[in-house]
């Protein structure tokens, strides 16, 4: 029985795989070397970690193509332009484009070319190496109104396809999008947020991908994947020659634990699989046999015949060896020579979408491709059972195509793979999808400066010959250098081809004049290109990175906020001068329409009834020590589990109140004076990346805290996690949050899971130091500014910030010994999320016709800010709920609007903001309602 490649890190991480049933067939699991991400996703059908079948490799992208073709039709299919990413995607994007037919192809880069404008660029979340480049030779190429098809491998968290269409959206903006991948396993916030954004921006958006699902993360998976990481990998690791430290640090220049173990098991029959040898899944087929909807089953692919007898390939007697600009001769003494083979690429055809591939191109190159497979064939020679076409980097399509053809050449089991850049554990386990790596220095005079590059599942698969594919920017000394990467191939097949396919050297036009059709699909133009000769006339350059302003230090009270200075930092910029209030229902009708972002303005600030301020006071009162022990139970959590001493770090501003009384719990029961500040994050645009980045400067990230005051569907939790894996230069933050109250079931560590009134909820800024909620706005916050927010000194008459704070702490004293006893037995229990309430959100959402999870708000606290904030539409509260939601039911009967009890809710109430609102609705549909 086959072992599923993702079998080792669901066992150890906890990690769930949930979804299509060709899921599992499609991905493996392994473990990052990377700070902001544990796992990786590793494809059978990428072509890039695992070696395949290049026909089923160009089969899954092809077929997506053809399905973006179906769904387009020809007219759109002929506008459209193709884009794929770096480095990963570079050749599944290029083989949808075959499958499109009609449509030009471009690939992201991190290989800047001098004299090449940026047509776009772009950051990639929780990647290794972040920056995108888009370099068109043709500066009008996406700036057709045709619809944009973005092509990636995994669609994870969406937040690189939302990147992306922000960033060209504004250059050049379209009405339609369309986004490929091998699998889509987002979230259903991150579906959600998608959605939000396509009617933000006024497009439509589709997405074709070959099997869904959703991978399940227990909270504590970057700190058990670093400890994984930390046990597996070689304790003597030599650092690669001419590497210097890679991006992980340095690593083992082989690591081969258990070829012998691997060679052996081949010998006695193949009992044990190669690492390339994962199940194949059924519904990936060759472009020739039919759509991808309906496929034919699919061989595994393993070399079945018996080579016991059958005579070694040719080890390099006689040939001869391949050299570097230098002359140096590949290989040592004993090893494998490598046979340089002249393709004779075709002319003009550029080597791949770096700078633009036209329909035009793609036919020349089919005409060329038998060719050049005959002399791969003729180099590999009759006795090669099992070859490997290893590509290189962003170069993947040019390797494939040749893969493709070989295949169909030789009587041979054929893989294909390329190296790559990312840095991954490898464990020789058939349930651990990286079963080896080979190390080695970067070759191709990288714009970033040395680095490690690495091969994996090579070594020991047992190939009787490997070609290497590089392009001529990387056919430098350093590929043939000891230590290079010919050198580690030959230690690991008997007879080594290098084949190297000539850089695309860009003609640079001049500057753009008025907006064109960037190609005309049945008669491209295809500029005479010059063969390019291994030492390229263009060499990358490195970008002169921006100088960023140094960031101001804290606002702090009295001049921002009537808290004390010690009590917390705010990472905001002071907008108190600016007019930001508007109408709630003038501000709803806008968020709705897609008009404006609710972060863009400022409710005007209620100002309570006596009726409301005497409630107020009453509910604080009675409820003071139940929120004591709250603050003592998380605090002595987050002391126990996180760190002694921690920085805390609230999110403005439900959370700051709570992070004051964790600080003084913490002062009061252990002297402990921790640093507190509140920084700001917005649903749908993330955290305060500056904000973190002074925090990185003056803390060790791994000892912030994220304080909150309370859960509600987790959206705020999404959030954080979502951004801290969209801000590439700030790792070590734990996304984790803290919470005073976590009625949904969205974190760990929390004082209590009942939802029940916190006073703190029922005002605004008079119970938050008189700071407004935060603002986010193009026009107001720069690139190299904080989130702004507002002081409102005028309320200081209404204030009782400190009056709530001092209430609580005076509780603190007669909770210890049940603080004590709760956290004892808490530490000893399972608090793993369960999303419970997301889930009952997504069902309320439904049963009352809303069909949008961000319009409905559960629990006490969210509640009240619906009515203090928001358009209500309706409350929901839970029959027999008592006191807790007596200010409830008073708001809402000032703003007329209905309390629906209902049997059976996890949470106290839920609050539904108006769906569809417009001025004079009062229908779900949003239109007016009238008696007969």
């Amino acid at each position: 029985m086959t072992v599923w490649s993702g079998t080792w890190v669901t066992e150890r991480l906890g990690v769930g795989l949930d979804g299509d049933e060709r899921l599992r067939s499609l991905l493996g699991l392994a473990l990052r070397r990377n700070p902001r991400r544990a796992h990786l996703l590793v494809s059978n059908v990428l072509g890039k970690h695992v070696p395949q079948s290049p026909a089923v490799v160009y089969g899954a992208g092809h077929g997506l193509g053809a399905r973006v073709r179906a769904l387009l039709g020809d007219g759109e299919a002929a506008r459209a332009v193709v884009v794929g990413y770096a480095e990963t995607a570079t050749g599944l994007g290029h083989a949808v484009a075959d499958g499109v037919s009609l449509a030009p192809y471009l690939h992201s880069t991190r290989r800047p070319v001098e004299g090449v404008p940026r047509a776009g660029g772009f950051e990639e979340s929780h990647s290794h190496a972040t920056s995108h480049l888009l370099l068109p030779e043709n500066p009008d190429l996406l700036a057709g109104p045709g619809p944009l098809i973005l092509v990636d491998d995994e669609f994870s968290t969406g937040n690189t396809v939302l990147n992306t269409i922000r960033d060209l959206h504004e250059r050049y903006p379209r009405d339609r999008y369309v986004i490929v991948a091998l699998v889509d396993m987002r979230s259903p916030g991150d579906r959600g947020r998608l959605d939000s954004f396509a009617a933000e921006i006024g497009a439509r958006v589709d997405l074709i991908a070959l099997a869904s699902g959703t991978l399940r993360l227990p909270d504590d998976v970057l700190a058990k994947g670093r400890e994984l990481v930390a046990e597996h990998e070689p304790s003597a690791q030599a650092p690669v020659p001419g590497a210097g430290a890679g991006p992980a640090g340095p690593l083992a220049g082989d690591a081969t634990a258990g070829l012998r173990s691997m060679a052996a098991a081949a010998d006695e029959g193949g009992r044990e699989p190669h690492p390339d040898s994962g199940v194949l899944p059924d519904s990936v087929s060759h472009p020739d046999s039919g759509p991808l909807a309906d496929p034919g089953p699919v061989p595994a692919g393993r070399d079945t015949r018996d080579r016991s007898t059958r005579a070694p390939a040719a080890t390099g007697t006689g040939a001869v060896p391949a050299t570097g600009r230098a002359g140096t001769p590949a290989g040592r003494p004993g090893r494998a020579q490598a046979h340089r083979v002249e393709l004779e690429w075709p002319a003009g055809v550029p080597d791949g979408g770096r700078h633009g591939f036209l329909p035009g191109h793609r036919q020349r190159l089919e005409d060329a491709l038998p060719a050049m497979a005959r002399r791969l064939a003729d180099a590999v020679g009759p006795e090669a059972g099992r070859v490997l076409v290893l590509g290189f980097e962003e170069l993947m399509y040019a390797p494939l195509r040749l893969g493709t053809a070989l295949e169909q050449l030789l009587d041979a089991d054929v893989r294909y793979s390329t190296t790559t850049r990312s840095p991954v554990l490898a464990v020789d386990d058939p349930g651990y999808a990286i079963r080896t790596r080979i190390a080695f220095p970067a070759h191709d005079d990288p714009a970033d400066g040395p680095g490690e590059r690495y091969a994996y599942n090579v070594a020991g698969a047992g190939f009787d010959a490997v070609v290497a594919v590089v392009d001529s920017v990387a056919d430098t000394p350093g590929l043939y250098a000891p230590g290079g990467l010919l050198d580690r191939l030959a230690a690991h097949t008997p007879r080594l081809v290098l084949a190297v396919v000539p850089s695309h050297v860009p003609h640079v036009a001049p500057a753009p004049g008025p907006a064109s059709a960037p190609h005309v699909a049945s008669a491209p133009h295809v500029a005479p290109v010059p063969h390019v000769a291994p030492v390229p006339p263009v060499l990358p350059v490195a970008p002169v990175p921006e100088k960023v302003p140094m960031l101001p230090e804290p606002l702090r009270g009295p001049a921002f906020s009537s808290y004390a200075p010690e009590e917390v930092g705010w990472l905001l910029q002071d907008l108190s001068d600016v007019e930001l209030e508007a109408p709630t229902e003038e501000r709803e009708e806008a968020i709705q329409s897609g008009g404006a972002h609710y972060a863009e303005s400022l409710p005007v600030e209620y100002q309570p009834s006596d009726e409301y301020q005497a409630l107020f006071r009453r509910a604080l009162g009675e409820s003071a020590g139940r929120i004591a022990r709250a603050v003592g139970v998380v605090t002595e959590t987050v002391l126990a589990e996180r760190s002694p001493r921690p920085v805390l770090v609230s999110l403005a501003r439900a959370g700051t109140p709570v992070g004051v009384l964790m600080r003084r719990w913490a002062r009061d029961r252990h002297g402990l004076d921790l640093p507190h500040y509140a920084v700001s994050i917005v649903r749908g645009r993330g955290i305060d990346a500056n904000a973190l980045r002074w925090l990185q400067r003056h803390h060790d990230p791994a000892d912030v805290v994220f304080v909150d005051g309370w859960t509600g569907k987790g959206a705020i939790t999404r959030e954080l996690a979502a951004a801290l894996d969209a801000c590439a230069d700030l790792s070590g933050f734990d996304p984790s949050i803290a919470v005073l109250a976590d009625p949904g079931g969205c974190v760990a560590t929390y004082g209590t899971r009942e939802d029940f009134l916190i006073p703190s909820a029922c005002l605004n800024s008079t119970v938050s130091g008189l700071i407004s909620r935060t603002v986010l706005r193009a026009d107001l916050v720069g690139p190299h500014d904080y989130h702004g927010a507002k002081f409102y000194r005028e309320l200081a008459g209404s204030d009782v910030s400190n009056d709530f704070l001092d209430t609580v702490a005076a509780r603190f004293g007669e909770v210890a010994t049940a603080v004590d006893a709760e956290v004892k037995e808490l530490l000893a229990t399972d608090r793993a999320p369960t999303w419970e309430g997301w889930a009952a959100v997504e069902r309320i959402s439904q049963e009352y016709g809303i069909h949008d999870v961000n319009l409905v708000k559960p629990g006490v606290g969210e509640t009240t800010r619906v009515l203090l904030r928001r358009v209500p539409w309706k409350i929901l509260a839970r029959a027999g709920a008592g006191a807790d939601l007596d200010h409830v039911r008073l708001l809402a009967g000032q703003r007329g609007v209905p309390v629906e009890e209902v049997g059976e809710l996890p949470y106290s109430c839920v609050g539904l903001i108006h769906p569809r609102y417009t001025r004079g609705a009062t229908g779900v549909d949003g239109k007016a309602v009238t008696a007969p």
